[in-house]
């Protein structure tokens, strides 16, 4: 689980610096049968958001957490990349309301996470 983590931390940290915002992680693995991380984020554009997708697909098969599957890749609303223990959420600020994922997963706790350290490589 630590690795699923680490790699959360990393898809957050990508999400946030391609521009999305209010990112946010959660350790939904006492509350989950099929997942232990949640990371949520909310883009800028359609465009932005499959932007973010693709790169996470990609950082995902670089360190062994390769997309199971990818949907609502052409919405301008919700896009989830499920990566098994990691599914990361990007959505429009207006989809991300009205789904609210954080209060319906209430019970989880966050992660926190910092942006790296300046002599720490970017993702």
């Amino acid at each position: 689980m630590e690795a699923a983590r680490g790699f959360a931390v990393e898809a957050a940290r990508l999400a946030q610096n391609t521009r999305c915002h209010a990112v946010t992680i959660l350790d939904v693995s006492n509350l989950s049968p099929v997942t232990d991380f949640f990371v949520i984020a909310s883009g800028t554009s359609a465009r932005q958001m499959r932007t973010v997708a693709d790169e996470l697909s990609e950082l995902g098969e670089q360190r062994g957490f390769k997309a199971y599957r990818t949907d609502g890749y052409e919405s301008a609303s919700w896009i989830v990349v499920d990566l098994v223990d990691v599914v990361v959420h990007l959505f429009s600020d207006e989809a991300r309301r009205y789904y609210d994922l954080e209060n319906l997963w209430g019970d989880a706790p966050t992660v926190e996470f910092a942006p790296p350290a300046p002599d720490e490589p970017r993702v």
